[in-house]
C-alpha cells in the first residue's frame, strides 16, 4: 500500500440468517450485559485489516475461486477469552467442511499478500466484549446453522459505534 492510498478494514465471514441472527442475539442479551449488537454477528473466516483497492480487487477475485460445501455447525458452547475480555460462542466439533472452506480461503488469498494468522482457526461468534468474566459452558439446545456461503464485509467506524457492511457473497455447494 501506498502511504494516502485508500484503504478499507476488510473480513470474510460466515453471515446468519435472520432466525440465527435473532437466536444468537436472544443468547447474547441473555448471557451478557452489553452485547454486540445484533446486525454485527458473524463468525469471521479470515480478518483481512486495512487493504487497498487494489488488494481489495485480488482478494475478491481471488475468493470468487473458492469452492466449498454448504454444512450445518451446531453453535453449543460458551467461551471466552480473559484476555481480551470476549465472551464467544463457538461449536465443540468444528465442521470437516468449515475447516476446509478457511484452508481454501488462505490459500487463494496467498497470491494477494494475505498472510493468515499462525494460530489454530478459531470458529466462534463474539457475542461481547469487555467482559469481566466470560463464561464457558455447554448449551442444552445449541443454535444449528445451515450455512450455504460466505462473505466478504467491511467494519466501518462511525459515531455510533462499528458496522459491518456485505460488499459480495459467494455460495458454497
Amino acid at each position: 500500500m501506498n502511504e494516502g492510498e485508500p484503504t478499507r478494514r476488510l473480513f470474510f465471514a460466515l453471515w446468519p440468517d435472520p432466525a440465527v441472527r435473532r437466536a444468537m442475539a436472544e443468547l447474547a442479551r441473555q448471557v451478557c450485559s452489553r452485547p454486540v449488537p445484533a446486525a454485527n454477528l458473524h463468525l469471521t473466516l479470515a480478518f483481512l485489516g486495512q487493504r487497498s483497492v487494489a488488494e481489495c480487487d485480488c482478494m475478491t477475485a481471488a475468493a470468487a475461486r473458492v469452492t466449498g460445501e454448504p454444512f450445518e455447525l451446531a453453535l453449543d458452547f460458551l467461551g471466552g477469552w480473559a484476555r481480551p475480555r470476549i465472551q464467544w460462542l463457538g461449536a465443540s466439533h468444528v465442521p470437516d467442511a468449515l475447516q476446509a472452506l478457511v484452508a481454501a480461503l488462505n490459500g487463494a488469498l496467498a497470491p494477494c499478500g494475505f498472510e493468515p494468522d499462525r494460530r489454530p482457526y478459531a470458529a466462534h461468534v463474539t457475542l461481547a466484549r469487555k467482559v469481566k468474566e466470560p463464561r464457558r459452558q455447554s448449551l442444552e439446545t445449541p443454535i444449528r446453522w445451515r450455512v450455504d456461503e460466505f462473505v466478504l464485509a467491511e467494519s466501518v467506524s462511525t459515531d455510533d459505534g462499528v458496522r459491518y457492511d456485505l460488499l459480495q457473497r459467494w455460495p458454497l455447494g
